[in-house]
Parts: structure tokens; sequence; C-alpha cells
């Protein structure tokens, strides 16, 4: 399981996947999919986002399957931006296609 925020032209938004890494073609391809053709990814600890999102984590969790692989925990950009430190969010990696 991995967390990531993804800032995309509209802001900021926090995902969870079962891929392996913010990397992986199938992600980029599934957000490709739902518009986000240009963004930065930051992987976030899992740990951080159980903590700070608690019941609502483990109610969108429960919902991620083998098959459903890609999950948005939070589309309030504002909220993302301020629950995560700078010190907290990985490399980035940026994608454009």
């Amino acid at each position: 399981m991995k967390a990531g925020i993804i800032f995309t032209g509209t802001g900021p938004i926090l995902i969870l996947t079962t891929f392996e890494s913010l990397t992986d073609l199938g992600l980029t391809e599934k957000l490709k999919a739902r518009g986000m053709k240009k963004f930065i990814a930051y992987e976030v600890p899992v740990e951080k986002v159980k903590q700070k999102y608690g019941t609502h984590y483990s109610v969108i969790l429960g919902d991620l399957s083998q098959t459903d692989d890609l999950r948005i925990l939070d589309i309030d950009g504002h909220h993302v931006f301020l629950n995560f430190s700078f010190d907290e969010m990985g490399p980035p990696y940026y994608y454009s296609s």
C-alpha cells in the first residue's frame, strides 16, 4: 500500500494505491484517465495518513481491492496541503503526458 499527494492543476489530492510506486505506469495511466495529465506526486508515509485520517482511512481502505488499485482519500486541496509537512513528503515525481 502506498499513499501519495498528487498536485494537479486544481490543487492537491491524497490517494491510496496498491501499485508498487507512484511512478508505476499503471498508476499514471489511471490518473491520466481521470484527467490528470500533468502532475507532481509525493509519497507520504501510510502510517501518517492512518494517524491523520483515522476512520475515514479505514473506510476507504476497506473499499480498496485488488481490482480497485486506486482510491482518492481526500480531494480538499487546502486540507491535504496543510495536513502534511514538507518533511513528511518523499522526493517529487514529475509527470506530463
